[in-house]
């Protein structure tokens, strides 16, 4: 079997590779990225650009599966427009089965949001693909990390109370890695999670007791959470997707647990302590 992995380059696709490069004993592995260069190792690597679907037909040529990571382009609609644009290249090119990486608590939303992005690519997919596969992943620990890594940082906020089970970058891997190179998945929409759904509360506690020095949290109206990412020179693009993001907590979009890492990867997803303090340390 031949799989394909599109966002080789980027942290979440080559935590995939090497998975990979311990379950795929037997199946060939196929790295695409727009920056193919950039992917480590001896894998067969292809030329692949969301943006430039005209690459996508060679990139996808002769796949038996195909793993989409989405871009992390803010751009209104280019998300929308990049998801779309892979899954119909994928269909083209005859791709047996297509896995699309989404986001816990998709629903329906405008293209040009984030959170819209993973909708119309989800249901791109669905009326598009003949054999297919969602992967709806929990929000990161390692996004998490970033918030909490400064040294003056002693208060993380959110629009409302809010409970999230986050998950590792590496429990992801595993988990796609493990569906990729296995069967009776066609048709299925698996929801990736930590093993526990924290409260602000609860998240500062860890994050305090991992630190060493105390963590609160609290809630802000929306204009203030705003106008603290705008001190930090947030664009304005990257205000609306945290600010989009903080919606989707409030509203417990994020507030699932799941035994799918476990069910996928064969192994359960970590503690939210231990996968912080590996985040926190790779940031030091």
């Amino acid at each position: 079997m031949k799989v394909g992995i599109n966002g080789a380059s980027g942290h979440l696709g080559q935590a995939v590779l090497a998975e990979l490069a311990v379950r795929a004993q037997g199946h060939d592995v196929v790295a695409i990225s727009r920056t193919p260069e950039k992917v480590p190792g001896g894998w067969e690597k292809r030329a692949g650009d969301y943006d430039r679907p005209d690459t996508l037909a060679n990139a996808y040529a002769g796949l038996d599966r195909l793993l989409l990571i989405p871009t992390v382009d803010l751009a209104p609609g280019a998300r929308s427009r990049q998801n779309a644009a892979a899954i119909e290249a994928a269909v083209a090119a005859g791709v047996g089965h297509v896995v699309f990486l989404s986001a816990a608590g998709t629903a329906k939303a405008e293209d040009a949001s984030m959170h819209g992005s993973y909708w119309r690519g989800e249901q791109t997919l669905i009326k598009q693909a003949e054999a297919w596969t969602i992967l709806r992943m929990n929000y990161y620990t390692e996004s998490f990390a970033m918030e909490v890594a400064a040294p003056q940082t002693n208060q993380i906020f959110g629009l409302a109370e809010n409970k999230v089970a986050f998950i590792s970058r590496n429990d992801i891997a595993a988990a796609a890695a493990g569906m990729l190179v296995s069967d009776g998945h066609d048709g299925a929409i698996y929801n990736l999670t930590g093993p526990q759904s924290l409260t602000g509360a609860e998240r500062a506690a860890v994050a305090s007791q991992v630190l060493g020095r105390e963590i609160g949290f609290q809630t802000a109206p929306e204009a203030a959470l705003r106008a603290g990412f705008a001190q930090f020179g947030y664009p304005e693009v990257v205000i609306d997707a945290l600010i989009g993001i903080q919606q989707k907590f409030a509203r417990r979009g994020n507030d699932i647990v799941t035994g799918d890492v476990e069910k996928l990867s064969g192994r359960p997803a970590r503690p939210f302590v231990k996968t912080l303090g590996e985040a926190l340390r790779a940031l030091s």
